[in-house]
């Protein structure tokens, strides 16, 4: 979906910020609608039908935390989490009832025009005629490739690329990682998970591919954006 065909809604209590943002927005082609109460976010999403909203955890009245659960019960529309709170539980529990992607105060404006960016390209992918998609994975002979340069994955560094690449963009918390790649309730460290993540960019680069496909996300953990 092109920038000018999309309306983002900003749930922000702070004047000042919501309007940096929406100034922002604006320049990078999108139209916006700023909500400043939590009690107003959803029959203002019914309104004006955003396709994406920048969302708040902090609001007065409901907080973002509601507001997102009481959309994902109905809607797939993409939701980025803003949150001064840096605690990892309330950043996981935001991706568990259904955000999309987070950033945190204080944080630069381009940085969230780029993360809507990916979020909508993630949701509204441009035609599979536009350019061949780099990374190939046939589950069937449990093999990925990079323009048709096959990785010497082990089984656990291809479940890792698949969990990433099926869900581009998505933040997954170590954890989520560890219930994805393990499902026999072992107990593994999170410097394994570092270490494996470590070893796929690796492979990843050896095959003409770009460490910077997997991001570390400090304090939550990783996702893939190509």
């Amino acid at each position: 979906m092109s920038p000018a065909k999309s309306h983002i809604m900003i749930v922000e209590d702070e004047p000042r910020l919501a309007a940096v943002l929406g100034d922002y927005l604006n320049n990078a082609g999108y139209t916006h609608y700023w909500v400043a109460n939590g009690d107003d976010a959803i029959p203002a999403f019914h309104s004006e039908h955003p396709d994406l909203v920048l969302l708040d955890l902090t609001l007065p009245g409901r907080n973002g935390i509601e507001i997102c659960r009481e959309l994902r019960l109905q809607h797939t529309v993409p939701i980025i989490m803003i949150t001064a709170r840096v605690d990892e539980m309330d950043r996981l529990l935001g991706l568990e009832v259904g955000a999309d992607d987070y950033v945190c105060k204080p944080f630069s404006p381009r940085e969230v025009v780029a993360r809507v960016k990916a979020v909508l390209r993630r949701n509204h992918p441009i035609s599979n005629n536009f350019k061949e998609h780099p990374i190939k994975i046939d589950e069937a002979k449990h093999q990925a490739s990079i323009h048709g340069h096959t990785l010497d994955l082990t089984s656990v560094e291809f479940r890792l690329l698949g969990i990433l690449h099926r869900s581009q963009g998505r933040v997954f918390s170590r954890d989520q990682v560890l219930d994805h790649l393990y499902n026999d309730n072992r107990v593994v460290a999170d410097r394994t998970i570092d270490s494996h993540v470590k070893n796929l960019r690796r492979k990843l680069v050896e095959a003409g591919g770009d460490e910077n496909w997997i991001k570390s996300i400090y304090g939550v953990g990783y996702r893939m954006e190509l």
